[in-house]
Parts: structure tokens; sequence; C-alpha cells
């Protein structure tokens, strides 16, 4: 298994189905890749130390990894279709457009702040987290906003609104308020979350309440 996608849309395209090609031995070495990293850090970690770790040679690692930046891309990757699905089971049938922003971004966030390797880089290390975002965080972004703006399309189906823009500015915020902490808005738990979505983010939903519709009736 490897992670040479070149383009955002390789990527994003990976990220949209599980990886079928991952054997019983990379799910090995990339659970002792993340560990490592969970645990040391980016920088610190070697090949040698993930190798150690999974109890296999380090040559076995190469043969399937070219280095220790593609094994990261692949524990990434890994992490990253995990986030997703669980945006995706959590908006999954729910009942309104309302309900898939509060808990596509409760879930997104709550998820993101608790994450252990996320915690770890952004913790000890922010400056080697940037170039890892700026790498991925686009094929990512994109990722997510498709599910979030499906179950928008699901919810209320034959509707004119742009859920893609509406579901970016919602993950947009999540990683603002993942990446720079504090400020005004005291969202420490997921109640706080949950009532900050609900009260304004359902908001950008412009047809969603009475108030919208008479909006669209005064165009």
């Amino acid at each position: 298994m490897t992670t040479d996608a070149t383009t955002t849309q390789g990527l994003r395209d990976r990220l949209a189905v599980p990886d079928a090609g991952a054997d019983d031995l990379d799910t090995r070495i990339l659970d002792a890749a993340l560990a490592e990293f969970e645990t040391y850090g980016l920088r610190r970690v070697s090949v040698e130390d993930v190798a150690k770790r999974a109890g296999v040679a380090r040559t076995t690692i190469y043969r399937r990894f070219t280095n220790k930046e593609q094994l990261l891309q692949a524990v990434i990757l890994r992490e990253c279709r995990r986030f997703l699905t669980a945006i995706a089971e959590a908006t999954e049938d729910l009942a309104s457009p309302e309900d898939a922003v509060v808990e596509g971004f409760v879930v997104g966030l709550c998820n993101a702040r608790t994450h252990p390797l996320m915690t770890r880089v952004l913790q000890s290390e922010p400056e080697a987290f940037l170039p890892q975002l700026s790498m991925n965080g686009g094929a990512v972004m994109l990722a997510a906003r498709d599910i979030l703006a499906d179950r928008l399309r699901r919810a209320r189906p034959g509707a004119a609104e742009d859920h893609d823009t509406v579901a970016e500015v919602l993950l947009r915020l999540a990683v603002s308020l993942l990446l720079i902490p504090g400020g005004g808005l005291a969202l420490d738990d997921e109640h706080a979350i949950r009532a900050f979505a609900r009260d304004y983010l359902t908001r950008l939903l412009p047809f969603s309440t009475p108030s919208g519709l008479a909006a669209l009736h005064r165009r």
C-alpha cells in the first residue's frame, strides 16, 4: 500500500472509499506507526522505531512504504478515513438539514479535539502539523464537505440551496476553532458546541426558518 497520490482529486478519491488493498501486515505497521507518532510526535520517530514496535524488519516497512514520509501519509490517510466515517455515520438518516449541520459540526470538532495524534502534534509541535494540513487539508476538506453536503441534500431533496458552500463554511469554522482555541466562543464541551451549532450555524441554511422563507418571497 502506498500513498503517492499527486493531486488533491486523487487523494480525495482515496479518502472516499475504504482501503481494500491493506492487508494484516499493513495494519500492523500502521498501528505501530500511529502509536509511535502519538507518543513521540512526528519528528522524533524513525522507521526503525516503528519496525521495533511492529516486530518486523526495517526492510519489510521499506518494501511497502518508500520512506518515513510515505509511512506518515499512510497513517494520516487512514485516520482521515475514520474521521470521515464518523461524520457520515453521525449524519445518516437525520430528519432535517438542521440536524445534519448540528451533528456533523459536533462530531467533527469533538473527534478532532480528542484524537490522540492531533492533540499530540498541536500541543508539542504545531509547526510540524501545518505542512501536513497544507498537503492533505484540501482533499480532506473536500471529502468531508461532500459527505455533509450530501446529507443536506437528502434531508431537503429538490432544494436549490448551495449545500457545498454551507458544508465547507462549517468545516472551515471547525478547523479554525481547532487551530486557534480560546477567544470569545466558550465551546469547551459537547453541549456548548451543539447549542452553538443549533443557535448560529443552522442560519447558514437560508430557507430553514419562516424568516428565511419570507426573505425568499421578498426577492
